[in-house]
């Protein structure tokens, strides 16, 4: 039962290595993902970390940041 699905009719090298393939792309496609999530993270930190409130505020008055803001549930 198992080498029937291993084989899968002499297709099985085909479908085994096409799902191999894509889930290594996946998981990389995640990981380089995630590092650029943290670099972003920590060049806003270093830009935007101690906003006073009225910084804030001028911030949340500009175009760009209003678009930014209403796309944005928790702010």
């Amino acid at each position: 039962m198992i080498n029937e699905l291993i084989n899968m009719d002499g297709y099985g090298i085909y479908v085994w290595s096409a799902f191999i393939f894509t889930l290594f792309n996946f998981i990389s496609l995640y990981a380089v993902i995630k590092l650029q999530y943290k670099r972003e993270r920590e060049k806003f930190k270093l830009k935007f970390g101690t906003l006073d409130s009225e910084k804030a505020s001028s911030a949340k008055l500009q175009s760009i940041n209003k678009e930014i803001l209403s796309n944005s549930s928790i702010i």
